[in-house]
């Protein structure tokens, strides 16, 4: 059965179905939105098996962070890694996904929550590029999950490449791959040096943001360079008051708002006042805490989102 629906001010459909997955078995529920700058076309429904897709996973590794992209053109980006509570089930469920090497494999900064599987999956595929930004002598973690990440890149014989804002890493057939943070050489809490990293898929966009919050949202909006809309926006700081500041999210203007947070964490994630802007922008927000592993599918033109997906561990 289908029921369209309008959203907001573009034109999205809803699909309710009952659809299993090849890789997973269980059922999930689907929803495809199109950017509201877009316009109905015959070609505006597309199904996930679609060879001209890109795909992008949220997985659910708890109360971390961890996405995956696999682009049509064969490229694998993996930003972060969980936390070592889901490290030794991470390698063998991108596997499943899959995943065979990690060309782009970006720590967007050394919070356990986010790098703590990653010297797994160093380990266990072959990596191209690998990404993370510069932090202030001062602020360099001595935890035992960042010095096993640096032994892992070291014994592959790896490079790490400092992320900068205004960086683009990846573009080729209607693909972009940027970094719009950091910005700044020093920031006062270590959650602030998170690389920021927008995909942009024909006229669709996927902004990951790491745990950036306010001051970084402000360094990003004060460059006119940069284009913040985004389709889907990968909420700050697992959904955090201190992150999605009222201007920055106007400034994204999502349709979508994705939360990874863990079911019944320590820290209130995600907070109502952040929960609350995205109600009042009526943004469709999904969190991995309530669906499990979310997953978006694009095909340039429409986003289609399917939640339900078993989660990581």
């Amino acid at each position: 059965m289908k029921k369209r629906i309008r959203l907001g001010i573009g034109l999205c459909s809803l699909l309710l179905a009952i659809s299993c997955t090849a890789l997973f078995s269980g059922c999930s529920r689907i929803q495809e939105f199109l950017p509201s700058s877009s316009s109905p076309s015959s070609t505006a429904s597309t199904t996930a098996a679609a060879r001209d897709d890109a795909q992008i996973y949220y997985l659910d590794v708890g109360q971390a962070d961890c996405q995956l992209i696999e682009l049509p053109s064969g490229e694998t980006i993996l930003i972060d890694a969980g936390d070592r509570g889901t490290a030794d089930e991470l390698p063998g469920y991108l596997r499943e996904l899959g995943v065979t090497d990690i060309d782009i494999l970006i720590a967007t900064h050394p919070h356990a929550d986010h790098i703590g599987g990653m010297a797994d999956v160093v380990e266990n595929f072959d990596i191209g590029k690998i990404y993370m930004p510069k932090v202030a002598d001062s602020q360099i973690p001595t935890t035992k999950t960042y010095e096993n990440l640096l032994q892992a890149v070291q014994d592959k014989g790896l490079q790490i490449t400092q992320a900068q804002g205004g960086m683009t890493i990846l573009e080729q057939d209607g693909t972009k791959l940027e970094f719009f943070s950091p910005n700044r050489e020093e920031y006062s809490d270590l959650n602030d040096y998170s690389i920021v990293t927008k995909l942009t898929y024909g006229d669709t966009s996927f902004l990951f943001t790491g745990d950036a919050e306010e001051e970084p949202e402000q360094d990003m909006l004060s460059r006119s360079a940069y284009d913040l809309s985004s389709t889907v926006l990968k909420m700050g700081h697992h959904g955090s008051s201190t992150s999605s500041t009222e201007a920055f999210l106007d400034a994204v203007n999502p349709q979508i708002a994705i939360i990874s947070c863990g079911q019944d964490n320590d820290y209130g994630h995600p907070h109502e006042e952040t929960l609350e802007k995205l109600q009042d922008r009526q943004i469709t927000t999904y969190r991995t805490d309530e669906q499990g592993t979310i997953l978006a599918t694009t095909n340039g033109q429409t986003v289609e989102i399917e939640t339900g997906l078993p989660s990581v561990g």
